[in-house]
């Protein structure tokens, strides 16, 4: 069973650690019963009293749909099919790596997006972009394909603008994704399987998926709606025609879909789109370059540790984590009051943070705990314009 998104489906995971290269420079070590039934009371049977009337309910009245044909049909106006190609070089021969050189082929890649203003943006996922594409083209409608010109990208949380030349467009308007609740009507947009203009109904499974449990940075809307491969980028609307999500990606065990995808909330695409197109990326907390191992409850106990945490293996010399006291073999068991319990999780919460902030670890060594403060002014940028 996997999480995919496409062809990039681990993307998101990878650039995270890339935020915390491995040092060799400083280093700590790890070794690593059924219920019965009372006789009825003959006495009783023999009372003269009434039984006490009981109301019978009416009927429920069977719940109507509501008439989502022209919300959606306005919604298709906005969708777009985007298509993108990548030169690679791979070995002429796999099974002797580079030894007789390596040749270039093109790869492509094929998603949705969605235009969000007037002039032509549009946002859409990096993995349906890929990491720096020699040629973007956007559909738009049944008109022809058309070049758009890559505005920004970023890895960390898998978004990307885009824009074509026009003044004309008719965009989705923002809802509000922290007004969303359980159970309510959502439409996925997009062009699953190159099919083009497909629309498809469901509803919230939950407002708020931890990224935790999905490996990302952030946190996600799930739905029902049918999210499949090429789906990616594109809009997910609420029942009065807002732009609510992006979707992303889906839970599957098959390839295909099955009733689990996710969405990255508007709230945080809106924001982070806002940054890619005032300076192509997005800026993201760091504490410099250090390398943790997850300890778990088992690990904790057979190494003497007082819980589970993040385990610093290994940290650069005069990096901020490193100036401000951070050693090998301490064990970081809190972010600013907030519990870890795994390496993931330290990453993602100091990943979330701003630049400028602070970010204070609860840190336990043998028997003695303390606190250590880092100043976050490290950027971790997910991409170049």
């Amino acid at each position: 069973m996997s999480f995919s998104r496409g062809r990039l489906a681990a993307f998101v995971a990878s650039i995270l650690g890339a935020g915390f290269v491995v040092g060799l420079v400083v280093s700590g070590r790890l070794d690593l019963a059924p219920r019965s039934a009372a006789a009825p009371d003959p006495q009783a049977a023999q009372a003269t009293d009434p039984a006490p009337a009981v109301d019978t309910p009416a009927p429920a009245t069977a719940a109507v749909l509501p008439d989502l044909s022209t919300i959606a049909e306005r919604a298709l106006e906005a969708s777009v099919n985007i298509s993108s190609t990548n030169l690679v070089q791979v070995p002429v021969d796999p099974f002797f790596g580079t030894f007789f050189g390596n040749r270039v082929q093109q790869s492509q890649s094929l998603g949705s997006g969605v235009i969000v203003s007037a002039d032509g943006y549009i946002l859409t996922n990096t993995h349906v972009i890929g990491n720096q594409a020699d040629t973007i083209r956007v559909t738009t409608g049944d008109g022809p394909p058309q070049a758009a010109k890559l505005i920004g990208i970023d890895r960390v949380s898998d978004l990307a603008v885009v824009k074509i030349e026009g003044t004309t467009f008719k965009p989705l308007p923002w809802g509000d994704s922290g007004r969303l609740r359980v159970a309510e009507w959502v439409l996925a947009i997009g062009n699953p399987f190159q099919l083009s203009g497909t629309v498809t109904l469901g509803i919230i499974s939950t407002v708020t998926r931890s990224g935790d449990q999905v490996g990302s940075v952030q946190d996600f809307i799930q739905t029902d709606a049918a999210i499949n491969p090429g789906n990616s980028g594109g809009a997910l609307i609420n029942a009065r025609g807002e732009l609510v999500g992006i979707n992303t990606m889906i839970y599957t065990e098959t390839g295909g879909y099955q009733g689990i995808g996710f969405a990255i909330p508007s709230n945080a695409a809106r924001s982070i789109m806002s940054e890619l197109i005032e300076n192509g990326v997005v800026s993201w907390g760091s504490i410099g370059r250090v390398s943790f191992v997850t300890v778990d409850e088992r690990l904790a106990r057979r190494n003497g540790l007082p819980s589970a945490g993040a385990y610093v293996r290994e940290i650069y010399r005069n990096d901020p984590a490193h100036r401000a006291g951070l050693e090998p073999g301490d064990l970081v068991v809190a972010v600013n009051g907030q519990p870890v319990t795994s390496a993931d999780q330290l990453t993602r919460q100091v990943v979330r943070m701003k630049v400028g902030s602070t970010a204070t670890l609860q840190v336990v060594k043998g028997e003695t705990g303390r606190t250590v403060d880092i100043a976050v002014p490290v950027v971790a940028r997910g991409a170049a314009r």
